[in-house]
Order: C-alpha cells, then sequence, then structure tokens
C-alpha cells in the first residue's frame, strides 16, 4: 500500500534515518491518505529522542517537549515530530502523569485511541498496521485500541471523539467499543468545556451531524449536553409537527447549511420548547413563547461550552427570531431584519427553510414558497439601500444638535422615533421631511 505523502514530510524522515533513526508519518494523516482524503496535517513519529531531532534540524519549535513533541519548521511549514513513548498512569482521567520515550514502534502505537489512528507509514517499508486499522477502515467501523475499558478510562474525550469521528467518516461504532462508552460515559465530567465545545462542534460539522443521536443513545449527551435529553422525547402533537422535540432538531440539523452558527442554532433552536409546552383541551401540544426560552437556552449552553462573544450573540439571536412571523411584506422584512440584524437575515431564511423541512408536510410548500418570496423582496431592500439602522437614518446626531436638541436620552428616543417611522415608509427618509415631522420647536417636541 503506497502513500503519498508531501515532499517536506519525506525529506524529514529522509534526514532522520541518515541519522540512524526510525520515521514515519502516523496517525490521523495516515488514516485519511488511505481513505482518499485530504489530510490536515503531517505528523512523524520517530525513535530520535526530542533532543537528537533538535540537533539534526536547524530551525524547531518546543512545541511539547516534556511529552517528545517538536515541531520542525521547513520553510514557513511546520510538521510535529514526537518521540515514541509509553504513557504513565492517567491519574486525572484525562493526560498522563508521566511519559516514558521507548524505541519500539509497537509501544507507541498501541498507547492510541482507534485502530484507523493507529497506522504508521514510511515510504521506504510501506505501511505499518498492528490492529487492524486497514480492516475497520474497509468496514467503516470505529474500534478501540486494545481494551476499550482501558483507552476511556485513560482519557474521557476519546468517548466524544468516537462519535465524532463516526459522523465525520460515516462509520458505525463496534459494539465493545459503544459497550465502553456507555458504562464510562459519566467521567466525560472530568473533560474541559473547551474540549467538549471542540469535539461537539466537529460533530455538527460533519456530513452526519444526525450521529448526535448515536451521542444521546449512549449516554453521552446526559453529561456534556443534558439540555438535549431534556427535550428528546418530548411530544409536539399538532399539524405542523410529525417527530418530537428531540427527532425535529435532528432532521434540521441534516438539512441545514453546514456552518458552525448555523449548526448550534439548529441544535439549540426549541430546547425552550419543555418550559413552554402546554396541551389544549383538544389535546393538541403548544409552546408558545418558546423562541425566548430557547434564546435563553443558547446563551447558557454556549457560555458553558465556553464559546466566543460573537458566537453566543449570533446563535442566540437566529434562535431568538427563527418563530418569527414573517410576511410577504416589506415593512414586516425590514422591521425583522432590524432586529436581528442585517448581517443574520439570510441566515435566519436558512433557519427558517431547514426548520419547515424538519416539520410535517403541512402547509410546508407554502411555507417554502413564502421564504423564497421573502428572500426576493430582501434583496430588493438591500439593492435599494431601504433604511434599516440608524447609520441609514437621514437624520443624525448632529442634525438634532443643530436643531437645538441636547446629547442624551431624549436624542436617542427621537432617533429611534424617526427609524421606526422610515421603517414603514421608506421614502419618507429625508432630513426636511424627518425634521418637520418629528420637531415643531427646538425643544424637539413630536408633532401630535
Amino acid at each position: 500500500m503506497n502513500i503519498c505523502i508531501p515532499e517536506k514530510a519525506a525529506y524529514i524522515i529522509e534526514k532522520l534515518e541518515q541519522e540512524g533513526h526510525e520515521a514515519y508519518v502516523v496517525g490521523g494523516c495516515v488514516r485519511d491518505a488511505l481513505l482518499r482524503r485530504e489530510p490536515e496535517d503531517w505528523d512523524i513519529t520517530t525513535s530520535a529522542s526530542p533532543f537528537q531531532v533538535k540537533k539534526i534540524f536547524r530551525r524547531t519549535i518546543d512545541t511539547g517537549i516534556q511529552h517528545g513533541t517538536v515541531t520542525v519548521m521547513l520553510e514557513k511549514e511546520g510538521f510535529e515530530v514526537t518521540t515514541y513513548r509509553i504513557d504513565g498512569i492517567y491519574e486525572d482521567g484525562r493526560h498522563p502523569a508521566s511519559v516514558e520515550f521507548t524505541s519500539k514502534l509497537e509501544e507507541d502505537l498501541k498507547r492510541r485511541d482507534f485502530t484507523i489512528n493507529a497506522m504508521a507509514y514510511n515510504p521506504r517499508t510501506g505501511l505499518v498496521d498492528l490492529f487492524g486499522g486497514q480492516k475497520d477502515l474497509e468496514q467503516g467501523a470505529i474500534r478501540c485500541v486494545g481494551n476499550a475499558n482501558e483507552r476511556f478510562t485513560e482519557d474521557a474525550l476519546r468517548i466524544l471523539r468516537a462519535v465524532r469521528f463516526a459522523a465525520q467518516l460515516g462509520f458505525e461504532i463496534e459494539d465493545d467499543t459503544k459497550f465502553a462508552i456507555t458504562k464510562l460515559a459519566p467521567n466525560l465530567s472530568k473533560v474541559s468545556q473547551e474540549r467538549i465545545q471542540v469535539e461537539l462542534t466537529k460533530l455538527l460539522m460533519s456530513k452526519h451531524p444526525e450521529q448526535i443521536r448515536t451521542a444521546y443513545e449512549l449516554g453521552v449527551t446526559a453529561v456534556v449536553l443534558p439540555e438535549l435529553d431534556a427535550v428528546m422525547n418530548l411530544p409536539q402533537n399538532n399539524p405542523y409537527h410529525c417527530y418530537t422535540v428531540g427527532n425535529h432538531t435532528i432532521a434540521m440539523l441534516e438539512q441545514i447549511y453546514p456552518t458552525k452558527t448555523l449548526r448550534w442554532a439548529a441544535l439549540l433552536h426549541d430546547f425552550g420548547k419543555l418550559e413552554t409546552h402546554k396541551i389544549d383541551e383538544n389535546g393538541e401540544d403548544h409552546f408558545y413563547g418558546h423562541a425566548e426560552s430557547s434564546a435563553n437556552y443558547a446563551k447558557i449552553v454556549l457560555r458553558r461550552l465556553k464559546f466566543d462573544n460573537d458566537t453566543i450573540d449570533q446563535v442566540s439571536r437566529l434562535v431568538m427570531y427563527h418563530a418569527y412571523h414573517l410576511r410577504r411584506e416589506k415593512k414586516i422584512i425590514r422591521r425583522c431584519m432590524n432586529r436581528i440584524g442585517v448581517d443574520l437575515f439570510e441566515d435566519l431564511l436558512e433557519v427558517m427553510r431547514a426548520d419547515t423541512m424538519a416539520k410535517s408536510s403541512y402547509q410546508r410548500q407554502e411555507r417554502l414558497d413564502d421564504i423564497i418570496a421573502i428572500r426576493n423582496l430582501y434583496k430588493e431592500i438591500i439593492k435599494d439601500n431601504e433604511c434599516i439602522t440608524l447609520k441609514q437614518l437621514a437624520v443624525n446626531g448632529q442634525d438634532l444638535i443643530r436643531a437645538g436638541i441636547r446629547p442624551g436620552k431624549q436624542m436617542g428616543e427621537l432617533l429611534h422615533a424617526m427609524l421606526d417611522y422610515v421603517l414603514e415608509y421608506p421614502e419618507q427618509n429625508q432630513k426636511d421631511i424627518l425634521l418637520e415631522k418629528f420637531m415643531t420647536n427646538t425643544d424637539g417636541k413630536k408633532d401630535e
């Protein structure tokens, strides 16, 4: 089995061999190359010690030298070169308390998480596959190296990584590995929220975001995303829905365009339905006010997972307005654009489209037709530069100061009143018209 590796990675391997050491590309890059996917990074493992590596190459960075990793810089490109190692005891369920360097490749490979990530390749000697990784690639299986209980006890993050790899590759988790996940999922409480965020985002951004269901079934979300478990089986007995809240959410994830903001908005958009659930006298389920409640949950979840403020803001805005009653009227569209922000309006339409596709067929086509028409009207609004924000208002603070209004609360209220007016009547966004309409004297009193 020949793998075409980058020229610079081959150069590093050749230089190490010339100095009497073994060297291989290893891990995810080998897996991806065998799957004919483009590897993100080409990591190298070697029998050389970190200090020997530093001596051989002119430019290196000590990125993790205590764990045997040195980054070799070739021009502006970096390659991580790690010494074969044996991990010590994992005292915290995440990191080895110590590492021991070894001269045996087998010892290094058997400490790795999954068989598909435990293969190495050398251009001269070929593929080293000691644990059946190539066979698991062919069969589409996620399987731990050695004893699954041991691998997950060592590092609990591997539990979430198993589901993430299944989602990215379209693979199934094999039975022994599944059983160990179910048993040890509570250990995920030892993992930092930042690392959980990274893995969940990769899962959601994959080609198979529906694998979040696997995380639910194996008890993973009970630890890392209990809000999903709370609504998973919540019924939605009304004409618009054909799924429980959880199944509707997963169906929407499959429909929506794969950006981080949109996928997280889809996942979180109905979490508030549990506390807004009501059943009417006909036995139909209703969730009045669930969008606002879900937006609050979105902020809680995203803050817990240590997301940046921009992501929290954008996702929570999309969740807040995902059920906004948009119609084919420009004034309604302008008001929605003003509330959610022009920057997110097209994303909001995508949320609404995916949400509609994940519901029953009742009035589905009518709603989809509405969304298309609304998008066209939105484009007309943008093309005509109709006023949506205070920045586009024909009157600004300096104009009001010249008219005798002092900076402060009154000025802000007056500008917002003008904006509210031109959202309804965009053709009135002219300085003389607005000043005449909203000011009767230099005290700035509004017309009655």
